[in-house]
């Protein structure tokens, strides 16, 4: 578990990173940067953060609340991580996924301010269309 609280990019982040603290689970905060595309003098011209770091698990956690239309240039870093470094184990929570953990979790809230203006319906939440956050870095 991290004993400073990090500058979290995205709600969603300090959201999970709760989540993560109520049940002990040790976490590091984009702790690595992976590079992807080099120029001919080897430079790095992209790279990719993943969001946290679970040591106990071995895994890097990506989180994103794109929409899946909006999410392909995420999804194409991840994919070309993975190629680059396959021994790495990373996990993509998507918008949808996010939102069921935090409903999972009874965090109504949260779930309604980070996704957009929001109902409660049976335990669910609607959010409106057309008001993403957006997470890319």
């Amino acid at each position: 578990m991290s004993n400073e609280k990090p500058k979290f990019v995205h709600p969603a982040e300090e959201v999970f990173a709760r989540i993560l603290d109520f049940y002990g689970i040790p976490w590091e905060y984009e702790p690595r940067t992976f590079p992807l595309v080099w120029d001919e003098e080897g430079n790095v011209t992209e790279a990719f953060a993943p969001d946290f770091y679970l040591p106990e698990q071995d895994l890097y956690i990506e989180l994103t609340t794109l929409r899946p239309q909006l999410s392909t240039r995420k999804n194409r870093k991840l994919k070309r991580l993975q190629e680059l470094y396959p021994d790495i184990n990373i996990k993509l929570f998507k918008r949808r996924e996010l939102r069921n953990l935090m409903l999972k979790y009874g965090l109504v809230e949260e779930a309604a301010s980070i996704f957009g203006t929001a109902a409660q319906e049976n335990g669910q939440v609607t959010t409106e269309e057309g008001r993403e956050p957006h997470d890319e870095r």
